[in-house]
């Protein structure tokens, strides 16, 4: 039904400057302003859309994964930036010193980081 419908991904956020600065300054994303939010130009061209909301609770799940060919200079990257990468001690998730999961399924290494609102991002290598 929709295999030849345009689509677009979409999340919250409780401060609509904050998101701009993060995404554009920070990440060096091609951020546009529209009236009713925020329009994230990505590569590919897949556009993410970010609206603001006065009741935000930030999810629990990873919202926006970035695909690099070296995440150990991508984690670099982002330390020059000041984002700190998240760090879990969980049974079948166990990260290293860097932040970085790496398994035997899914991609090669994988690693996560919030943005000002608590979205969780990763950046990830593949096999």
């Amino acid at each position: 039904m929709f295999k030849n419908t345009p689509a677009f991904s979409s999340f919250s956020t409780p401060d609509l400057a904050q998101a701009k600065d993060f995404y554009g300054r920070t990440l060096g994303l091609d951020v546009k302003q529209t009236p009713e939010g925020l329009e994230l130009h990505l590569a590919g061209g897949t556009t993410v859309f970010v609206y603001p909301s006065s009741d935000y609770t930030a999810p629990e799940h990873t919202v926006l994964n970035f695909v690099v060919t070296d995440i150990d200079a991508a984690i670099d990257g982002l330390g020059k930036r000041g984002v700190r990468v998240e760090h879990y001690d969980m049974p079948d998730l166990k990260t290293d010193e860097r932040g970085i999961f790496r398994g035997e399924m899914g991609p090669k290494a994988i690693a996560w980081f919030k943005d000002p609102a608590g979205h969780i991002l990763s950046v990830l290598q593949e096999r």
